[in-house]
């Protein structure tokens, strides 16, 4: 049974932290080998579990040390049908790894039953795609379909949320959206942005925030930006109706574009102390957010100095 479904705690405020770049500090950090950048093919092997375990953690730690509330993401950003074949795998197999995903970090919240703020499961849901450069357009009535079988896959877990993390078109979100209000699950949309603030497709996030919100009659829970560096939409943000719908960050360490990412060989970590102050440049513009992380390149170095720079410590 869901914990928080009906009443998640990040809505009424509070500070929330999540976890980094899950892959690339497995990957680069501690020689994990991961097959087509799917966490979820790690659970089932012992050495990958304890990885994956331990490495979140050190994030629940930080979230009790920090006296903060945490968003616990599954390891499912690619447990769906588009990557079935790169994985070798097929639905009955996804369907099983989505529900083990969601035990595994249902039993890890049970772990830090100490934490006194809450700790929000969340499904993670990937873009039909690549994140980085979308090979077709998504409408919305297909994204419906196509992500409503996750969903409900996730919907029979014990997960609180869903997040639609990297989506980079907003009709895909549209259709999520919608796929998630039908199976009652809260659903966050987070959208990824090019170096110059607008989505791959090439429409501005406010304009992508607002359709998203215009189709849905505002259903989605709130939005994020993440696997983008701050320097590449800090620009377009403020205080505006639009900017007011997102209320968390996980961003990159790298300045570099997605396509120098995806061509990158060694991991840019940038630097965790100028990433702080940069999130606390935002916090200062935009006050509501309160849902920090990181994404591509970040690890524990990175989210605690955030969490410093949260808490005044800049």
């Amino acid at each position: 049974m869901s914990k928080y479904r009906n009443n998640l705690p990040q809505l009424s405020g509070g500070l929330f932290l999540t976890d980094a770049g899950i892959e690339t500090d497995l990957m680069f950090n501690h020689g994990i080998e991961i097959r087509e950048f799917a966490a979820h093919t790690l659970l089932p092997d012992s050495r990958g579990r304890k990885a994956v375990a331990d490495y979140l953690r050190a994030f629940l730690s930080l979230a009790k040390k920090y006296d903060v509330g945490f968003v616990l993401d599954s390891q499912t950003w690619k447990a769906h049908m588009h990557w079935a074949d790169d994985l070798s795998t097929n639905e009955q197999e996804l369907q099983e790894a989505n529900r083990e995903a969601i035990a595994f970090i249902a039993e890890l919240r049970n772990e830090f039953s100490g934490n006194s703020k809450p700790i929000v499961l969340n499904g993670v849901i990937g873009p039909r795609g690549d994140a980085y450069a979308p090979e077709a357009s998504v409408a919305a009535n297909e994204a419906e379909e196509y992500h409503a079988r996750q969903i409900r896959w996730l919907a029979e877990t014990s997960v609180d949320m869903v997040t639609a993390l990297t989506f980079t078109q907003a009709d895909e979100a549209i259709g999520i959206v919608r796929g998630a209000e039908s199976a009652g699950l809260p659903i966050v949309i987070s959208f990824t942005v090019e170096t110059d603030g607008c989505l791959p497709t090439g429409q501005p996030l406010k304009e992508a925030i607002r359709m998203v919100d215009e189709a849905t009659n505002a259903a989605a829970a709130y939005f994020m930006v993440n696997c983008a560096h701050p320097e590449h939409f800090f620009h377009v943000l403020g205080d505006s109706d639009w900017a007011r719908r997102i209320r968390g960050l996980r961003c990159n360490a790298s300045r570099l574009s997605h396509t120098e990412l995806d061509e990158c060989e060694v991991l840019d970590d940038g630097d965790p102390v100028e990433l702080a102050s940069q999130y606390k440049a935002i916090m200062d513009t935009m006050p509501w957010l309160n849902i920090f992380g990181g994404c591509c390149g970040t690890d524990l170095r990175h989210v605690t100095q955030i969490a410093k720079a949260a808490h005044g410590q800049y």
